[in-house]
């Protein structure tokens, strides 16, 4: 069989066009929605762990892509692309999926390394140290009433009576009760107040920090319940990442030649 000049011609149309609009995963209003577009949002599902690949899937994200091509297309007709506050969010919209873009790109090219990870883990064990410790206190205004306080507990009233007097109205009715934490979950001033204390007993001297006056009881100490490397390796990571990017954006605008 041979083909005619007019119908080959014709042919050749047919299987150019046809790869171009196998690549749109519909067309509205003559306008083609690309196959690309339904793939992305796929991928993205999948890899939240919201669902898998499947018809189901893709038969959903087909007719949302059709609703909102057709809202887009009336919103653009009715001329709320040319609104100014539209444009604005826009520009906003555009300038974080570039920037975007770009801290990926960073991260990609400079990747926090293992070794980071370890240095970055020993500094925060070091820093929360291998204890931890159960303490209550009373916050009162000034130090006399802390003084106060004190000469009472040595008298032989309990702690936890006293306690309801806490400006601290969250452990005011509990004993002053602060549970169980590491001394860097404190201010340093207040964690020097308990750490030299042993067990039972209370601050011969109230301690002094920017909210008032405190008298601090140590009830008990134990080893500290750390998270191994492995348990915290993602988010330490994640924090190093963003450390990155913040001393790369920090050195461009160094550079920035502002007015």
């Amino acid at each position: 069989m041979t083909f005619k000049p007019a119908r080959l011609l014709l042919a050749l149309i047919a299987i150019a066009a046809t790869p171009a609009f196998a690549q749109n995963l519909a067309v509205v209003n003559g306008k083609g929605i690309p196959s690309s577009r339904a793939d992305a949002i796929v991928k993205q599902v999948v890899a939240q762990g919201q669902g898998t690949d499947s018809p189901q899937l893709r038969d959903a994200i087909k007719k949302d892509l059709i609703a909102r091509e057709v809202m887009v297309q009336e919103a653009i007709k009715q001329g709320y692309d040319k609104n100014a506050d539209v444009k604005a969010a826009l520009e906003n919209a555009r300038q974080t999926i570039v920037i975007n873009a770009l801290a990926k790109d960073y991260i990609t090219k400079h990747p926090v390394t293992d070794a980071e990870i370890k240095a970055e883990y020993d500094r925060f064990t070091k820093q929360t140290g291998d204890k931890e410790y159960h303490v209550r206190h009373i916050l009162v205004e000034n130090e006399a009433d802390a003084n106060a306080i004190i000469a009472k507990l040595k008298g032989g009233a309990k702690f936890e009576d006293l306690a309801k007097q806490s400006k601290d109205t969250g452990t005011a009715n509990n004993g002053g009760d602060l549970d169980w934490a590491t001394p860097s979950s404190f201010p340093p001033e207040f964690a020097a107040g308990f750490t030299s204390l042993q067990k039972g007993q209370v601050t011969e001297k109230p301690v002094k920090t920017q909210v008032g006056y405190h008298v601090i009881k140590l009830d008990d100490v134990r080893a500290a319940k750390l998270p191994t490397l492995d348990e915290v390796k993602p988010q330490i990571s994640d924090a190093l990442s963003q450390q990155k990017l913040a001393a790369y954006q920090e050195e461009m605008v160094k550079k920035a030649k502002v007015q």
